[in-house]
């Protein structure tokens, strides 16, 4: 047999692809298996505790690893950590499945791709311990972040599933929370809700922050705008990063003409998930009114010009470094065409706790989802 033919590359292709699919299954199998019984470890030590004192966590520790030499995770800081665990998301956080013997892996697996359907069509108290069920997807170093970082329940939720969904790495996430994300989301003010139709305009609304942190640029005081501007692009992955998913990098001062006249767009990029152009417009300076009316007459070029006619709506982005919120709102309110105004930050203007707390650029790019 010919081994270099079409029909064997083929074949040996699906085979590969089989062999990863079931490589994702196991690790996940494995994973959730791991994490649930943690979660019922968590709930026998906190039910033990009562009856036997919180000193029976070293004897137990010091028993289950003199049993099981080669297994991690039964360090006395560990099993607290597993009682946490259980404690942060409650006894109804998921159905406590009895017999590990009894999980087959394709019901499992199952588990991992519908969790999210089990989200809707319930009270709402059953509904954040259904919610909080796809805490059981992310690996055990992602949990102890979230239960040890997070206090509020619907900001953990938040990170829970904004992880998912972004396959986060471990540092990504902590990066995430120590920049306040949860806050920052959803806030730009806009007037999204006038100008796009639903659900488009909340997605619009959830992919906007403010503010933006650009906490990986280094500049000398003064700078201007355009030295801001090299600097995003200079560090355009990490700026893309800061940006969030969905953010294609197209041109800076893109070039448009309009009645023989050229005009320049600082940052262009085009949105994955919107399916639409984003221009986004820096200022160096406090938000003034006139800015708006300046990136409108962006928008309606852009959607003449390079808008497809299965494209969405162009939408703007101003960044400034300080507003108004109430004269931003009014500057918009009239204006038919989507726009964001949000604030941004440069690592000068970071809290200093804020500052010594971020970890660097590097540590965030070289982590991987499954640390």
């Amino acid at each position: 047999m010919n081994f270099s033919n079409q029909e064997y590359k083929n074949w040996l292709s699906k085979l590969k692809l089989e062999i990863r699919t079931s490589q994702i299954k196991a690790a996940i199998r494995i994973n959730t298996t791991l994490i649930h019984f943690y979660w019922r470890l968590g709930k026998t030590i906190n039910e033990k505790e009562t009856v036997w004192g919180s000193k029976f966590l070293e004897t137990l520790s010091n028993d289950l690893r003199h049993e099981f030499p080669d297994m991690q995770g039964f360090s006395v800081s560990n099993l607290k950590t597993c009682k946490l665990f259980y404690k942060y998301f409650g006894s109804q956080a998921v159905n406590q499945i009895e017999n590990d013997e009894s999980i087959k892996s394709s019901q499992v697996v199952n588990q991992f791709q519908n969790t999210a359907n089990q989200l809707e069509d319930i009270k709402e108290d059953k509904e954040k311990s259904t919610q909080f069920s796809v805490v059981f997807q992310l690996p055990w170093g992602h949990i102890k972040v979230i239960i040890t970082k997070i206090k509020d329940k619907s900001e953990a939720l938040f990170y829970i599933q904004q992880t998912i969904e972004n396959n986060w790495s471990r540092d990504t996430l902590g990066n995430n929370i120590k920049s306040n994300l949860f806050a920052r989301v959803g806030k730009a003010i806009s007037n999204f809700k006038n100008t796009l139709p639903m659900p488009l305009s909340e997605l619009a609304l959830q992919t906007f922050k403010d503010p933006y942190i650009f906490d990986f640029m280094t500049m000398s005081v003064p700078y201007k705008e355009r030295d801001i501007e090299n600097q995003l692009i200079k560090h355009i992955q990490k700026f893309l990063l800061e940006l969030g998913k969905g953010f294609a990098f197209v041109g800076s001062q893109f070039p448009i003409t309009i009645a023989d006249n050229d005009y320049f767009i600082d940052l262009l990029f085009y949105h994955t998930k919107l399916k639409c152009y984003i221009v986004v417009e820096l200022k160096n300076t406090k938000f003034i009114p006139e800015y708006a009316g300046k990136l409108n007459f962006y928008l309606s070029a852009v959607d003449s010009l390079l808008k497809d006619e299965m494209d969405k709506p162009t939408i703007g982005i101003l960044l400034c470094r300080d507003k108004n919120n109430v004269e931003a709102e009014y500057a918009l309110r009239d204006i038919n065409k989507p726009i964001g105004i949000s604030e941004f930050q440069l690592i000068d203007s970071l809290p200093d706790n804020l500052k010594s707390s971020l970890p660097t650029i590097e540590e965030i790019e070289n982590a991987t989802f499954w640390d």
